[in-house]
């Protein structure tokens, strides 16, 4: 299987380099090892109140919508998404909140037996030694066909550009007129969204929120926190905002919402 059919939907299968990636309903016995994944996640992303409390139960109550790739006996990528219901109650469909609000929606709609209208992308992400293989790219098919397979028309996605905190200052709306000669987004991440058929449609300018005191930002960062005002961060896509005379700093992410198309499936 080559990078550009599974870029347009090719249904998950064992691919030439004998990564298998599927449905994690279809392989619940992986579950609990989904994040034996060496990760690029900053260390202060671990601290984000919304996804300690909700993430890791995402795969135990809603595995097909998740996919899980394995090289041998080795897990090397997994991706999560979710179902919400849009609409109700003023709920827009890719809230300014993106990446927090969707996730505890999912929860709350499931709790209250609500029947969900769209889907939400919550993360691929890929074992260190695997990138730079297209990886990303079957990861990202498989999910919009799990997603389709639920009866969705689309996957929705709060997308966090991979190079974004190269230059955490630059306003992300700002960020994203970049292209490169042939057109495609500088970003990495957002160009795989966009090769693979993605449409960008809006900023989410508060995606997902760290606060915590200056102590435990200087255990997580080794910075000095220090100085009141914006503080860069390494992995951060915004500055943190550091308050000295009340002793805490808050990081308030932005994301980008991408629309992907799968057409509905059943089965």
């Amino acid at each position: 299987m080559t990078e550009k059919e599974t870029a347009t939907g090719t249904a998950t299968a064992t691919t030439d380099d004998g990564i298998r990636i599927t449905r994690l309903a279809e392989r619940p016995a992986l579950t609990s090892r989904l994040y034996e994944i060496n990760d690029s996640w900053p260390v202060f992303t671990h601290h984000e109140p919304v996804a300690n409390a909700l993430l890791s139960r995402v795969p135990v109550e809603f595995p097909e919508y998740c996919v899980v790739a394995t090289d041998g006996d080795r897990i090397v990528a997994r991706g999560f998404a979710v179902p919400f219901a849009a609409g109700l109650d003023g709920r827009e469909e890719m809230p300014d909140q993106g990446w927090d609000r969707v996730l505890v929606w999912a929860f709350q709609d499931r709790q209250a037996g609500r029947t969900p209208t769209a889907a939400s992308a919550l993360e691929i992400t890929l074992d260190v030694g695997h990138l730079g293989r297209g990886l990303s790219y079957r990861l990202l098919a498989a999910l919009r066909e799990a997603v389709g397979r639920q009866g969705h028309d689309a996957l929705l996605a709060p997308v966090r550009p991979t190079a974004k905190h190269l230059e955490p200052r630059v306003p992300m709306a700002e960020y994203l007129r970049r292209r490169r000669d042939d057109g495609l987004p500088a970003d990495p991440w957002v160009r795989v969204h966009v090769k693979a058929g993605g449409t960008v449609e809006k900023v989410a300018p508060a995606s997902m929120t760290v606060a915590g005191s200056l102590a435990e930002w200087r255990r997580w960062t080794g910075l000095p926190f220090d100085q009141d005002g914006a503080v860069d961060v390494p992995g951060a896509l915004a500055p943190v905002h550091c308050d000295t005379a009340r002793g805490h700093a808050v990081y308030v992410e932005p994301n980008v919402w991408i629309r992907h198309v799968t057409g509905p499936r059943t089965g």
